[in-house]
């Protein structure tokens, strides 16, 4: 049964790619803990373009609370200065006339609350595209069966696989927002 098995590939494909698309978003909140997938977002004006800022600087850090961020060219700092206040991230740069400084801020409790509340919302995004990947597939599996392409004993137990798969990406997204949880509440 070829058919079934292109259909729970595609299906598990899109599972796969939420799992993976969750994992990349969730890097992106900010757990108190300087992380240069921060910067991910922030697009610097350069020559009149908005460029990704990994593209015109290096972004290292040196520990646990701070970003430093280089440019390749010294007069481009201020518009990676504008860049970073204009962020939804909500932290003031320190700019010496060589280096762009980011002080991650240790987190509020009310604020931790947020991140929890805001991951949950990921989470629950991503667990709604693995439905409906499920579904996808399971309404194709049920359509070849109408269309007597398929026996029933067949697509039962298609459907079984499909939920076993279903099952298996649902803990996945649930193991990602425990550790993010856990990173977000740790002080």
């Amino acid at each position: 049964m070829q058919q079934i098995d292109e259909y729970i590939a595609i299906a598990e494909e899109a599972m796969k790619k939420g799992t993976e698309y969750l994992e990349e978003k969730l890097a992106r909140i900010r757990a108190g803990k300087a992380n240069p997938k921060l910067l991910d977002d922030i697009r610097v004006d350069y020559y009149g373009t908005p460029t990704p800022l990994s593209q015109v600087a290096s972004i290292s850090i040196p520990d646990a609370r701070s970003i430093v961020i280089t440019p390749w060219e010294k007069k481009i700092i201020k518009d990676i200065e504008k860049a970073i206040i204009d962020s939804p991230l909500g932290i003031m740069p320190e700019n010496n006339g060589e280096i762009v400084r980011i002080g991650i801020p240790p987190l509020t409790e009310e604020r931790r609350k947020q991140l929890v509340k805001q991951t949950k919302n990921e989470v629950e995004d991503t667990k709604i595209s693995i439905r409906n990947a499920r579904r996808d597939a399971i309404d194709k599996i049920r359509k070849s069966v109408k269309n007597d392409a398929l026996p029933e004993d067949v697509a039962k137990d298609a459907e079984d696989r499909m939920q076993k798969l279903h099952d298996k990406y649902i803990e996945v997204a649930d193991k990602i927002f425990a550790a993010k949880e856990k990173e977000i509440l740790t002080v």
